[in-house]
């Protein structure tokens, strides 16, 4: 859930269907006038339009990410959810709309969440708080957080759900899907349907806050021997399917830990590394999203705060087992098994090349030489992601078409690349191979 941007507004959040319906049709039609319009300029001057340069004219993705952030929800969190910073499955021209999602996330009006609350809470409930701050510490896509106190004592951290987002994600789901296609972009032959119901089971799941409240506990007591992470504990007299109560705490956005020591970074990338690790290998369980803004450091205990569980998902253990054959066999630099395994997991199909498959098995080679090249691997060094990126795009110049990835190789792919964009970030030096090797033997 992001930190509330200095250029956040409150924006009342469109609750009835109907209403989502016609601001989405309103911005199409919006756009198809914007594109006619700039058609017959182009025309005037003796140029050829191109629909897709016509569609992503920068007045164009600015109106799409406008109104997918104002409408919040699904419409919002499908668009996060395809602005993948890892494996870029999007072209980058549609990746430049959905992007810009990550970071807008406007709040709710007082008046507005006022309605909420008293919806979802006994009358006269603000009796029991001693103050409540209507504006939020953080928003995101389904639910933003208040700071409150309680008479009794207790410092809550209070998230309450948009209104109408449960409702509206069949709908807003299959409107951005249409959107999606009509740029015009997706590779010829990508499957984008497989992608889109897996995001709208997944959205189902994450507006349900008794779900997320149970997962938060099942976390805490994963790591109740952990001292160096804290997750929150659940006031559940406070807690309804719409509005998840939790202990406050403290701490700073995680990215300012890259003023730290170097010892300090390294320290805390190596953490947040190995538990991934663990949740992949050992839990079986795992927080699937890697924003920035679901991790906190505090200086003064070295401990790293753990936010937001409404992504969590159950590992399928046979994914899990794949990945471990996978690192085991790119690590032993045994590449027949690594492109067995390789395929077995999904990311290669009966359509790709032969050309192709050399491509795919160079970038994972590379990967897996330059965690062996050194004792630790310094993410500052931007070699190895410059390599994956122009290799990738070669990739799909030369018509590679993804194969439908199953979900938990998406979620667990978009997770582990979002601690490597954080590593990076906070310019870690990290023994990835000590952490693997911890993981890696196989299961019993």
């Amino acid at each position: 859930m992001s930190q509330k941007q200095p250029d956040a507004r409150a924006i009342p959040v469109p609750s009835r269907r109907l209403s989502r319906l016609g601001q989405l049709g309103t911005m199409t039609a919006s756009i198809a006038g914007n594109m006619a319009l700039n058609g017959v300029a182009q025309l005037g001057r003796g140029q050829r339009p191109s629909m897709q340069g016509l569609l992503l004219n920068p007045s164009n993705v600015r109106r799409v990410a406008d109104q997918l952030a104002k409408m919040r929800g699904a419409a919002m969190k499908v668009g996060q959810l395809m602005s993948m910073d890892t494996g870029e499955f999007l072209p980058p021209e549609l990746a430049q709309i959905m992007a810009r999602l990550r970071d807008d996330a406007h709040f709710m009006p007082p008046a507005q969440l006022k309605q909420v609350l008293n919806k979802q809470w006994p009358d006269r409930w603000l009796g029991a708080f001693k103050n409540f701050d209507v504006r939020p510490i953080a928003a995101a896509s389904i639910g933003q957080v208040h700071k409150a106190r309680l008479k009794d004592g207790r410092e809550l951290a209070i998230k309450v759900q948009y209104p109408g987002v449960a409702k509206s994600i069949d709908s807003d789901v299959a409107n951005v899907g249409a959107l999606i296609r009509m740029s015009g972009l997706l590779p010829k032959g990508f499957a984008l349907s497989p992608y889109l119901e897996e995001g709208r089971k997944q959205l189902h799941e994450e507006t349900d806050y008794t779900r997320e409240a149970a997962q938060l506990a099942r976390f805490g007591a994963l790591l109740s021997k952990e001292p160096a992470f804290v997750v929150p504990d659940v006031h559940h007299d406070w807690s309804t399917p719409e509005i998840l109560a939790m202990g406050f705490v403290p701490g700073l956005p995680i990215e300012q830990a890259a003023n730290e020591t170097q010892e300090t970074r390294d320290r805390i990338a190596t953490r947040l590394i190995d538990l991934a690790l663990k949740e992949l290998f050992v839990f079986g369980v795992m927080q699937t999203d890697p924003n920035f803004a679901n991790y906190l450091y505090q200086p003064q205990t070295d401990r790293i705060v753990l936010l937001d569980f409404g992504a969590t998902r159950d590992i399928d253990p046979v994914i899990a087992e794949r990945y471990r054959k996978l690192m085991r066999a790119g690590l032993s630099n045994d590449t027949v098994a690594m492109m067995q395994t390789a395929a077995e997991i999904g990311f290669i199909g009966s359509g790709t090349t032969d050309r192709q498959r050399s491509r795919i098995e160079r970038m994972m080679r590379g990967i897996f030489d330059a965690l062996r090249d050194k004792a630790l691997f310094d993410f500052a060094d931007s070699t190895l992601s410059q390599q994956m990126q122009a290799e990738g795009m070669a990739l799909a110049e030369d018509g590679f078409v993804p194969p439908p990835l199953p979900i938990d190789v998406l979620l667990l792919q978009r997770k582990l690349g979002g601690l490597f964009l954080l590593a990076a970030r906070l310019k870690a030096k990290v023994d990835v191979l000590s952490l693997l090797a911890r993981h890696l033997e196989p299961a019993p």
